[in-house]
């Protein structure tokens, strides 16, 4: 494996890659199922790395999806002020300049916001929600948006993610490289996977070890 990631830009996943927020939107989200008397283990197992609107439409009729999307952007949002950092994330972020850095969340921006204000991550120059794109993760649009922002194309940005459907979106925009966040994202075809952001470092043209430490390869079988 490469011992660094070379980048013009990184692209950040927010839920599960700056923030850790797993407890409060679980529990946003199973009030929510719980109202539209729906099985809450599946509802659970769909939210993580897709947009509110496109779990709910997997749930109910579409007359019904515009305000139980209301409902569960606005239940999460009460949930907000329960979010913490991911360890060591807002040093990284800190030391990349802002006009190299942008936020990509399946969340809307309301929600992106509340949660990284309440971690104290450094709110993002660029930040790709929700409403920004015509289709949400795993589709490409989410990444390519970000990169176009910030003056770069995909293929010079280094990706952080931790979900299934947020690298299937990296790949999907080609992007240049993809940094797993979390045991979760072994397998997932990353080019290398750390469990948090303490273990890394912006050297000015890219992402590499932090000191004495070793970024884990990604096992990349996955094609």
């Amino acid at each position: 494996m490469r011992a660094a990631l070379p980048a013009a830009a990184v692209l950040f996943d927010n839920d599960g890659v700056l923030v850790d927020s797993k407890a409060a939107g679980e529990a946003a989200w199973h009030t929510w199922a719980v109202r539209h008397r729906l099985d809450t283990r599946l509802v659970l197992a769909g939210v993580h790395g897709r947009r509110s609107r496109e779990t709910v439409a997997r749930f109910l009729p579409a007359d019904e999806v515009d305000p139980a999307t209301a409902e569960i952007d606005a239940l999460e949002l009460e949930t907000a002020d329960q979010t913490v950092a991911i360890k060591g994330a807002s040093e990284f972020v800190a030391s990349i300049p802002g006009h190299l850095r942008a936020v990509v969340t399946s969340a809307s921006r309301d929600l992106a916001l509340a949660r990284l204000a309440a971690a104290g991550i450094p709110l993002p120059d660029a930040l790709v929600a929700a409403e920004d794109v015509a289709m949400g993760k795993p589709a490409p649009d989410p990444y390519q948006r970000a990169a176009e922002l910030l003056g770069a194309s995909p293929a010079e940005c280094v990706v952080l993610e931790d979900s299934d459907n947020g690298i299937r979106s990296a790949r999907a925009a080609g992007v240049g490289a993809v940094l797993g966040i979390g045991d979760s994202t072994v397998m997932l075809g990353c080019d290398a996977v750390v469990p948090d952001l303490t273990r890394v470092r912006w050297t000015g043209d890219g992402i590499a070890p932090a000191t004495g430490r070793e970024v884990g390869p990604g096992a990349r079988p996955r094609r």
